[in-house]
């Protein structure tokens, strides 16, 4: 019998919270869900912090690159929606979902320049261990080169290759399935538009697990789930949580 598809807090939740934030994620963390969502970028320091833009304009009050600020900058930062709160780091996101049953999920993200941090893959498996998380932990990552570094590491949950369709496209089927197991990946994760039934069979003749985003009102999150996709991520985690029961 095939299992229920698990749900993922994108960002915390953002259609009912400020985006990766502490607030967002206190509530995740008390929801039927498998895992929350957060998005990682790297001060001048080197220290992951959460934040899905390379750039702080849109989600806080501050302005230009979240690399160029070091860890006490980004802690003065107020994030736009809340209630006066700072953006967290990792290790503050790890700490908040430490004592539940729901899993961190991290995308790695690039840098304002659209290329991987060199220490982030290093940077981010450090705070996970220092929290004693690495095991239940989830990275997931659109760059090759993070996706497979994160591979070899070994020691987390898993790894998920994320896949805009035009990498798709170019790809085709059996060279994102070719590509995803050069990489180590455990999981391939597609928006909710771009995956299909041969997707769908592609990747379970390879033994990937498959993910999807975008997955955000009743619609999407039916098909999801109809296609049975293994997680889906989603803005709206009680409506998902609501769908699935019945």
């Amino acid at each position: 019998m095939p299992q229920p598809t698990l749900i993922a807090a994108h960002r915390g939740g953002l259609f009912l919270w400020p985006e990766n934030s502490a607030t967002a994620f206190r509530h995740a963390a008390r929801l039927p869900i498998a895992q929350a969502e957060c998005d990682v970028h790297l001060t001048a320091g080197g220290t992951p912090v959460l934040m899905h833009d390379a750039t702080l304009e849109r989600t806080t009050d501050g302005q230009g690159p979240v690399a160029a600020l070091d860890e006490a900058g980004f802690g003065r930062l107020r994030l736009k929606g809340g209630d006066g709160e700072a953006p967290p780091t990792l290790a503050a996101y790890l700490a908040i979902l430490a004592e539940s049953h729901v899993a961190p999920r991290v995308e790695i993200k690039c840098g304002a320049d659209h290329r991987p941090y060199p220490d982030a893959v290093p940077a981010t498996l450090a705070v996970l261990d220092a929290a004693g998380q690495r095991a239940r932990s989830w990275i997931i990552a659109f760059e090759g080169e993070t996706v497979a570094a994160c591979a070899a590491a070994g020691g987390l949950a898993g790894v998920a290759w994320l896949l805009e369709g035009r990498t798709l496209t170019a790809l085709g089927l059996t060279g994102m399935v070719a590509a995803a197991h050069a990489m180590g990946a455990r999981e391939v994760g597609f928006h909710v538009r771009d995956i299909d039934s041969d997707i769908m069979a592609a990747c379970r003749a390879a033994r990937l697990g498959i993910s999807c985003w975008g997955a955000n009102h009743d619609s999407s999150i039916r098909r999801a789930m109809a296609l049975g996709v293994d997680l889906l991520a989603t803005d709206d985690p009680p409506l998902a949580i609501a769908l699935r029961a019945g």
